[in-house]
């Protein structure tokens, strides 16, 4: 194959990737701006054109975006063309590629590892101009004491943690939250990381206080989506008494309420606890999917990324996006939601950053790539911004 070098699209944006003839020869995380990313690769490359990868380099981009995106993938199968690096370079880039990801390992036992011991500093030169990101993972060796050292691409250290908080994500079991407060992930590794990736979102974070995120301790998919169904549109308060309503139309059970006790009640007996004929044609869907196998277990779903959990549940009658995310984020205790259209969020957002109108779409999405891979817990406290503000100034 030819040189070249090419941009694409991840989860922590504009990368590129650049190859020869041998195999991939930059692997660039992105700069500030797009234009910043081409000329970095530009400078790599200077004998090839942007052009099209050939299908070794696309099945790399492919493994790339799949791991900023938190899915586990196998940066060990994309093939680097070492040629032009030294040979000590070269001994470090393949011990550091063997290091687990989400792991860390100090400069000095690298240095051993390569049978230099003493050499601690000469690695981390080494690692300093590695043209490779992530697929050598020079983010995942940190000074002697446990600190996060420096890092050479944009962003420093903050991006350095940022890519160990999206490997350490992917590698936390996919669990459901047990009692209703427990969650798949560490909030205190979480705030941490926000508040060194945006330090706006972190005045409000200490103005808010410890996350406390409330999760659904549902012990079934119908139960917690018949409550989300419930809640559509309706302030907490409201909600709350239509779903105790319809539990007590039926005997209580240890798993709450149950797909066959609303396929055996009328649409008159459910709009009599003060369902809506839509809410109540969609709990009818929904006890009926899972009744017949349609809609997956508790244990299935925890273990589907989070776009196949909102492909799959969108599939019911009266659930869309919204409500998949709010099962994402409140039931299975995601870390990484962002419910763009959340009216709520858009609210918060314009409190939070001093916005005149209604926060957009757009800069949602381009301020929350910096809360990756924690937007769910930077989503609750722009929902507790509106609380706040509901409450005014303190005396």
């Amino acid at each position: 194959m030819n040189p070249g070098f090419a941009l694409f699209d991840s989860a922590v944006g504009r990368c590129g990737i650049a190859w020869s003839e041998h195999g991939v020869t930059c692997v660039q995380l992105p700069e500030p701006d797009e234009a910043g990313t081409r000329a970095r690769l530009a400078r790599a490359v200077p004998e090839g054109p942007e052009a099209e990868p050939p299908p070794a380099v696309r099945a790399a981009v492919d493994t790339l975006v799949r791991h900023f995106g938190g899915a586990p993938a196998d940066l060990g199968s994309i093939v680097l063309d070492l040629s032009a690096v030294p040979p000590f370079r070269r001994r470090v880039y393949e011990a550091a590629r063997r290091i687990p990801a989400g792991s860390t390992i100090t400069y000095g036992l690298l240095a051993e590892r390569i049978g230099q011991p003493g050499g601690a500093r000469a690695v981390g030169q080494a690692l300093a101009r590695n043209p490779f990101a992530l697929v050598v993972p020079c983010h995942r060796v940190v000074p002697a004491g446990g600190k996060p050292g420096g890092f050479s691409a944009n962003g420093g250290v903050t991006t350095k943690l940022g890519l160990l908080a999206v490997e350490r994500a992917a590698e936390t079991p996919r669990a459901a939250p047990a009692g209703g407060h427990a969650f798949p992930f560490d909030p205190e590794t979480a705030l941490a990381y926000l508040r060194g990736s945006d330090p706006g979102l972190g005045a409000l974070i200490d103005e808010v206080g410890p996350f406390a995120m409330p999760v659904n301790g549902a012990a079934t998919v119908f139960g917690a989506l018949a409550e989300a169904i419930v809640y559509q549109q309706l302030s907490n308060k409201a909600a709350a008494t239509i779903f105790g309503r319809l539990r007590a139309l039926f005997p209580e059970t240890s798993e709450g309420l149950l797909p066959e006790q609303v396929l055996s009640a009328s649409e008159e007996r459910l709009r009599s606890a003060g369902l809506s004929r839509a809410k109540a044609a969609s709990l009818h869907d929904l006890a009926a999917r899972v009744e017949s196998g349609r809609l997956p277990e508790l244990d299935a779903i925890t273990g589907m990324a989070d776009e196949d959990v909102v492909d799959c549940l969108a599939a019911v009658r009266g659930i869309g996006r919204w409500t998949a995310q709010m099962f994402l984020m409140f039931r299975l205790g995601r870390p990484d939601v962002l419910p763009v259209d959340d009216y709520g969020i858009r609210n918060g957002f314009s409190l939070a950053f001093g916005l005149r109108e209604l926060a957009g779409r757009a800069e949602i999405e381009e301020r929350g790539a910096l809360w990756r891979p924690y937007r769910t817990v930077a989503c609750w406290y722009l929902w507790e911004a509106v609380e706040r503000a509901k409450q005014g100034p303190p005396a």
